[in-house]
């Protein structure tokens, strides 16, 4: 079963359940995945490749709108928003831990051949589409960084 076909089955079960959180979670993973699947070029279709970038980039926006919402004492309002993140990120595949992620990066940086952090881009490029729903981007990059300085 496909991710649509996944968030479109959990929007009917969190209505039944009257879960408004997860429910408003859903609508808002399901609102981009219908924007992207009618997008020009898409053909009325989406993959879960795109749709795990999708999933991620709401991941990543709710949990910075949560820390937003703390630093401004906002308590009430970042307690909604990592209750959404946390809905969210249950769609995401596991997380590599960072012991992972640095065997994984040292893999690739085998694989690619670098040696300096002049060939940075060449590695972030590879560890991007293997690691792609698995680590962060910016923890990726952190790791590239001290594996090749």
């Amino acid at each position: 079963m496909s991710l649509f076909d996944q968030v479109s089955k959990d929007i009917i079960a969190a209505m039944k359940a009257k879960d408004k959180i997860r429910l408003e979670a859903l609508r808002n993973i399901k609102k981009y995945f219908i924007e992207a699947k009618t997008a020009p070029g898409a053909n009325d279709e989406l993959s879960d490749e795109a749709a795990l970038k999708i999933i991620t980039k709401l991941s990543k926006q709710g949990r910075d709108a949560e820390a937003l919402y703390k630093a401004k004492g906002r308590e009430d309002l970042a307690a909604e928003e990592a209750a959404q993140a946390a809905v969210i990120e249950g769609y995401l595949p596991k997380q590599l831990s960072a012991e992972e992620l640095e065997a994984e990066l040292k893999a690739i940086i085998a694989e690619t051949g670098a040696t300096s952090i002049k060939e940075m881009g060449k590695v972030m490029g590879t560890a991007s589409k293997k690691l792609a729903g698995k680590a962060d981007g910016k923890a990726i990059a952190d790791a590239v960084k001290r594996l090749l300085a």
